[in-house]
C-alpha cells in the first residue's frame, strides 16, 4: 500500500483523508487536513460559516467561463479508526467500518485536479471553483447553507456518482404522500356488524391503496421518471396493542408480528392511513401523479359521502434535478469520453444527490446553476464495512475529470 501511495499522489491524497473518520457534522479534522493540503500548495481555500469548503483557482484567460467542483467530506460510519488496506487492484479496510471513498474519491479528486492548476501555468482556463459540503448523508444540510449567490460558475460537477463513466444528468426528488381516512360511525364487531351505515376505516384504506398506483408512474430514454412506494399502511384496533407492548415483547425486534398478535379485533375502526414515497426527476409528472391520487381520494368521498371521509397531503422533503436544455456538459463529457476511449453512461438516477440543491439555485450573475454528477471511480458496498474501490479506476476517473476541464476549456 505504501508503494502505490508513494507512486500516485492522487491515491496517497485520498488515503490522506480517507484514514480520518469524518461522520456527518463531526468532520473537523477532515477540514483541517483539506485546508492543511491546500495550504501547502499555495491554493486559497477556506471554511464558510457553516463549515463547508470553498476553494478557488483563478483564470489564466478571462475570456473562458468557470467550471465548479463539488464533493462532501463526511461518511457514512463512526469515529472509529480507518484502517486502509490493499487486495489486488481493491482499496479497502479491515472490514471493520467503511472505507470513505463515498465521497472522499471525489474530494481528493477535485484537490488533485487543482494541484496541477495550480502549477500549470501555460494551460488557459475560465479557473476552477471547489466547494466541500458538510453532512451530506444524513441531512444534507451542508448544501443547504452553501452561498450559492457567490458562486460564479454556471456548470457544476458533483463528484458523487459511484461508476467511472456516469454521467447523470437528472435526479428524483423526494416527496411524501399521505391518505387518511376517517369512518364516521365506529362501532362493536358484533353487535353493529350489519349495520350499512358504520364502515370499517381498515377496509376503506385498502380499498384506496389498491385504485392508487404502485411503482413506475413514467419512464423515458434515461430510466425511471417518476415512481411512487407505499412505504406503510396503518389502521385498525393498534392503539391498545402499541400501548400494551413492552421491550420483553419484541424479541430481534418483531414489532409487526407483536401488534398483529395483540391488535384490537372487536371493533369497527375509525381511523386508517398510508404513506408513500414519490421520486420524480419532472415536476410535471410529479404533478400529474399527485392530481391523479386526488382525484381518486374525491371519487372515494363521493362514493362514501356522509359514511367515510378521505384526506390527502404532501411534503416535499427534496426538489427535483430536473434535465437541463443546456447540453454542455454532456457534449463535453462525449469528447472527453472519445478521447479517453472511455464508454459513458449518461443516464438519470432515481434518487437524491446535492445536484437537486444546485439545480434549483442560481449563481452570483443571476444564472440558474447546471450540475451534473459523474463518478471519479468504480466503488462497490457503498456505506458499509466491505466497502471497496478499485484503484485503476480511480486513476481513469481522474484522468476523465482532467480531459473534462480540458475540454471545458476548448469549448
Amino acid at each position: 500500500m505504501n508503494n502505490l501511495r508513494s507512486k500516485y499522489k492522487l491515491i496517497d491524497i485520498f488515503c490522506e483523508l480517507a484514514e480520518i473518520p469524518s461522520p456527518s457534522l463531526k468532520e473537523d479534522k477532515v477540514i483541517n487536513k483539506i485546508l492543511e493540503i491546500f495550504k501547502e500548495n499555495n491554493i486559497h481555500a477556506q471554511k464558510d460559516g457553516y463549515g463547508n469548503i470553498k476553494a478557488k483557482i483563478e483564470a489564466t484567460d478571462s475570456s473562458k467561463k468557470p467550471l465548479l467542483l463539488s464533493a462532501h467530506m463526511d461518511v457514512v460510519g463512526d469515529d472509529s479508526p480507518v484502517n486502509i488496506k490493499l487486495n489486488g487492484n481493491i482499496i479497502e479496510t479491515d472490514k471493520t467500518r467503511t472505507l470513505g471513498a463515498d465521497d472522499k474519491a471525489g474530494v481528493a479528486a477535485a484537490i488533485m485536479l487543482a494541484i496541477e492548476l495550480s502549477q500549470n501555468k501555460e494551460l488557459k482556463h475560465g479557473g476552477l471553483e471547489i466547494i466541500f459540503t458538510r453532512d451530506e448523508e444524513q441531512n444534507m444540510t451542508g448544501i443547504h447553507n452553501v452561498k450559492t449567490d457567490e458562486i460564479e460558475a454556471e456548470h457544476i460537477l458533483v463528484l458523487d456518482a459511484d461508476k467511472v463513466g456516469q454521467v447523470q444528468i437528472a435526479g428524483a426528488s423526494y416527496t411524501k404522500l399521505t391518505v387518511t381516512v376517517n369512518a364516521l360511525k365506529g362501532g362493536h364487531s358484533g353487535i353493529d356488524i350489519d349495520d350499512k351505515t358504520r364502515l370499517n376505516a381498515a377496509k376503506l384504506i385498502a380499498e384506496l391503496v389498491n385504485e392508487i398506483p404502485q411503482g413506475v408512474y413514467k419512464k423515458d430514454d434515461f430510466g425511471v421518471v417518476t415512481s411512487i412506494n407505499l412505504g406503510v399502511i396503518i389502521g385498525g384496533g393498534i392503539e391498545t396493542a402499541i400501548n400494551n407492548i413492552k421491550n420483553s415483547d419484541l424479541p430481534n425486534g418483531k414489532y409487526l408480528d407483536c401488534i398483529i398478535e395483540k391488535a384490537v379485533t372487536n371493533v369497527i375502526n375509525t381511523k386508517a392511513g398510508a404513506a408513500y414515497s414519490i421520486r420524480s426527476s419532472s415536476r410535471e409528472f410529479e404533478n400529474n401523479l399527485i392530481s391523479d391520487i386526488k382525484e381518486i381520494v374525491n371519487n372515494f368521498n363521493k362514493k362514501y359521502e356522509g359514511l367515510a371521509k378521505a384526506e390527502v397531503q404532501t411534503a416535499q422533503h427534496l426538489p427535483p434535478f430536473e434535465k437541463s436544455d443546456d447540453e454542455t456538459l454532456i457534449n463535453i463529457a462525449k469528447i472527453a469520453g472519445k478521447n479517453l476511449n472511455l464508454d459513458l453512461d449518461i443516464s438519470s438516477f432515481h434518487a437524491g444527490a446535492e445536484t437537486h440543491i444546485y439545480a434549483n439555485n442560481k449563481n452570483k450573475y443571476g444564472k440558474t446553476l447546471k450540475p451534473v454528477l459523474i463518478g471519479t471511480a468504480d466503488v462497490y458496498n457503498m456505506h458499509s464495512s466491505d466497502e471497496q474501490m478499485d484503484y485503476t479506476s480511480y486513476l481513469k476517473g481522474y484522468e476523465f475529470l482532467k480531459e473534462f476541464f480540458i475540454q471545458f476549456n476548448n469549448n
